[in-house]
């Protein structure tokens, strides 16, 4: 019966979950992206206790890495770093964009774009098809009509997340699709399980947020 502590602090909307092998036992939010410093330790305490999961107990410790805002990333991992390393537990390092798609329910046909807002114009993005093999890694792309085109051309997409709202405002191809799910740190239990069970386990000491700093130009932004 493996035990679990889940923390996503990559965007606006924060949460941390405790689970018990497939099941979230508990989960608290919250929206207020200042605050997820101040309020993460009390939540992961106040959760514990509510739940009867010690920390002690806990097998592992999961964490979305980014990309994301970047403050809530060093919070989250910083965090989970902290109570690996008192407790001697493992870290699972989940990227925050698979964390977005495998919530997304699609065909075999189609391919998911969770897409994280990075101001204006600009998205954090990657491609996956419906098992969560990734076709295009995650980066900066600067958003415009014809993003996506040559993919679109070929087969649906299913785009989602934050980022996804201002797409949907330009884009209009009929093989572009939207969802409004959203992926918060309960989603992480069977990617983080996985991981676990597979022992793919990160360094503490080299472990770091995934940060996409540099931006595709619109001249390459029609895939």
């Amino acid at each position: 019966m493996k035990k679990l502590l889940h923390i996503d602090t990559s965007g606006a909307l924060a949460s941390i979950a405790f689970s018990q092998d497939e099941q979230c036992v508990l989960e608290k939010t919250n929206d207020r992206l200042q605050d997820h410093a101040a309020w993460i330790h009390s939540a992961i305490q106040e959760a514990s206790t509510a739940c009867g999961i010690t920390l002690k107990e806990l097998d592992g410790i999961s964490v979305t890495i980014g990309p994301g805002s970047y403050t809530g990333l060093r919070v989250g991992l910083s965090t989970a770093k902290g109570f690996c390393y008192a407790l001697q537990k493992p870290l699972l390092t989940i990227p925050t964009l698979e964390l977005m798609a495998s919530v997304i329910p699609c065909s075999t046909e189609q391919l998911i774009c969770p897409m994280i807002d990075a101001r204006r114009m600009e998205v954090y993005t990657a491609l996956y098809d419906a098992a969560l093999k990734e076709i295009q890694p995650a980066h900066a792309l600067i958003l415009e009509p014809n993003s996506f085109e040559t993919v679109l051309q070929k087969q649906s997409v299913l785009f989602c997340g934050n980022g996804a709202i201002k797409f949907k405002e330009i884009c209009t191809h009929t093989n572009a699709k939207f969802s409004a799910i959203v992926a918060t740190a309960n989603n992480q239990i069977p990617l983080a399980l996985r991981k676990f069970m597979n022992k793919d386990f990160a360094d503490l000491a080299y472990a770091n947020p995934l940060y996409v700093k540099e931006f595709y130009t619109p001249a390459s932004s029609s895939y």
